[in-house]
């Protein structure tokens, strides 16, 4: 990522954006020198989008185990489970 893309959320300087390590996803942590923030310059989405959650709750009421869910479309064996109980219960993502 270029230097000149950077900007601070905190303070939006553009200039002393730092490069600072990586977190555990990969993605590149910055520091900025002026008001010595840390940030994630383009943070990974961490939300299945609703498609992602019908297809998935789909296999499931199909009979498709939760594992054979989460190794066809990348995600965690959970994440079905926990979205088929929380329209059990009628709640909202």
């Amino acid at each position: 990522m270029e230097e000149n893309n950077k900007e601070c959320p905190k303070c939006g300087a553009t200039e002393k954006q730092y490069r600072n390590g990586q977190n555990k996803s990969g993605t590149n942590k910055c520091l900025c020198g002026v008001c010595g923030r840390r940030y994630t310059p383009a943070p990974m989405k961490n939300a299945y989008t609703e498609e992602e959650r019908q297809q998935a709750l789909k296999l499931l009421v199909s009979g498709m185990s939760g594992r054979a869910i989460g190794l066809q479309m990348g995600m965690s064996k959970a994440n079905a489970y926990a979205w088929a109980k929380k329209k059990e219960r009628g709640v909202d993502k």
